[in-house]
């Protein structure tokens, strides 16, 4: 796979061209000053507010599903050394590998309610999941260093490095991509793009089949190769979304990579991946910065 030496900085998709060039502007000095001790608090009145809904029983029980069905690598794994800090319990009492869990496109959760709740609900599920909070990876260029701070203090690990095309998965992972563009779960396939690496992903974020139907086929083909393919093999788990925050959880879905479906594709397909371009995108929801000399 080929690496141009540019960076693809993350953007959340948005309704309309303002909202989503908002999305991208500098943060404010507010928003560099932000309590962080105020801030925290009101994101824990949002989990425990979340907690206490009834569709979140709901995307509790899809996410240990989504677990279990995909626990074991999608190698044998019998005669595998795995390093024992890497091993967990499942909950027939078994050895697994733990999951890590990234996270792009958050936005900016001080200023945003819909990013707020999204926040809680990823704090949720690492605990459901029981992914120490060091092992969950949050990258955003939106985010102020106030908002950096506010998650560091909760004890996530905020990269500093634009990675949305670098992140090649080496174990199972947990990805959070919350209304993220296409072109972002786009390039995060073609990075994975193997037998091998795919079935270690679990994406909670847009159904791929909804990206499907709302673009023209001939366009989705040609610009979003990778997940035209998965759609044909991925499960998805579609997560149920009250009325009330239609703006902050519509079109979720928990999306793996089962080894079975992975197979009926023909050989070719996983012969040098060809890197994603976008050239026919002007509406790209993430922006591709040249690489400075």
């Amino acid at each position: 796979m080929s690496d141009t030496g540019e960076q693809w900085q993350v953007a959340r998709r948005r309704k309309g061209a303002a909202r989503r060039a908002k999305s991208l502007q500098p943060a404010s000095a507010c928003q560099d000053q932000l309590d962080v001790g105020k801030t925290i608090q009101r994101i824990r009145e949002t989990v425990s507010e979340l907690r206490c809904e009834d569709f979140w029983q709901e995307w509790k029980e899809q996410l240990l599903m989504a677990g279990s069905t995909q626990s074991k690598p999608p190698w044998d794994g019998k005669d595998a050394e795995v390093p024992a800090e890497q091993l967990g319990r499942n909950r027939d009492g078994g050895t697994c590998l733990e999951l890590e869990c990234v996270c792009y496109g958050l936005g900016s959760f001080s200023s945003c309610v819909s990013a707020r709740y999204q926040l809680a609900m990823l704090l949720l599920l690492l605990e459901t999941r029981q992914i120490p909070l060091k092992d969950c990876c949050v990258f955003d260029p939106v985010f102020s260093s106030g908002e950096r701070d506010v998650l560091t203090e909760l004890g996530l690990t905020v990269l500093t490095e634009n990675e949305a095309r670098k992140r090649l998965t080496t174990r199972p992972t947990l990805f959070y991509l919350m209304h993220c563009g296409k072109a972002l779960y786009n390039n995060l396939l073609w990075k994975n793009w193997s037998t091998e690496t795919l079935p270690l992903l679990r994406i909670i974020g847009n159904s791929f089949s909804g990206i499907q139907d709302r673009m023209i086929e001939r366009d989705f083909q040609r610009d979003y190769s990778y997940i035209t393919q998965a759609v044909a093999v991925c499960e998805e788990r579609p997560l149920p979304c009250p009325s009330r925050l239609l703006d902050v959880f519509n079109d979720t879905a928990v999306i793996t990579f089962p080894s079975s479906s992975l197979s009926k594709l023909p050989q070719s397909t996983w012969a040098e991946p060809p890197e994603p371009q976008y050239q026919h995108c002007p509406d790209l929801e993430i922006i591709l910065r040249e690489k400075q000399s």
